[in-house]
């Protein structure tokens, strides 16, 4: 069964979508070097890096499915920020985003009753649960610091030691 076409445009966009968000963890690495933590602009990195296998899922997923890949025009990262906590705000609200797209498309995906896209939908509900949960509670955990220096910088070291592979 072919893709509806409005299920195709749904999945490109998440393709631009995801490839918008790893641009953006790349800007969020850069300002968090620039601040002296190493540590978490690694994880940040490699948020970026999960964030392109991410549409990377999609973009094969279309292809699978003998629909069009149109990928999308990015827009430039936001790149100031006030604070540590800022970043990992913008953080949350860019994993809310693509949350919010996701369950767009398996909205669309039951309405076409295209029961090929669910298992690669649940996939990535459930992988949203996971990644809006761990932002928060480095957010959580950014809070709790008040302002420390000492605990900043563990939760750096901390971060730094993410590897691929290891969960967001």
């Amino acid at each position: 069964m072919a893709l509806t076409k409005e299920l195709e445009q749904a999945l490109n966009a998440q393709v631009t979508l995801e490839l918008e968000s790893a641009h953006q963890y790349l800007a969020l690495s850069a300002w968090l070097e620039c601040e002296g933590l190493p540590g978490m602009a690694h994880w940040m990195r490699m948020q970026s890096g999960e964030e392109n296998e991410h549409a990377m899922k999609f973009f094969e997923f279309l292809i699978d499915r003998n629909a069009s890949v149109k990928l999308g025009a990015l827009p430039a990262p936001k790149t100031e920020f006030d604070s540590v906590i800022d970043v990992f705000r913008a953080s949350l609200a860019a994993e809310q985003r693509v949350t919010a797209a996701i369950n767009n498309i398996y909205a669309i995906a039951v309405e076409a009753r295209d029961f090929a896209s669910y298992p690669l939908l649940d996939w990535f509900v459930n992988e949203q649960v996971e990644e809006e949960a761990t932002v928060q509670q480095i957010i959580d955990d950014l809070e709790r610091t008040k302002g420390s220096g000492h605990a900043l910088l563990m939760l750096d070291r901390e971060m730094g030691a993410r590897r691929q592979g290891d969960e967001g």
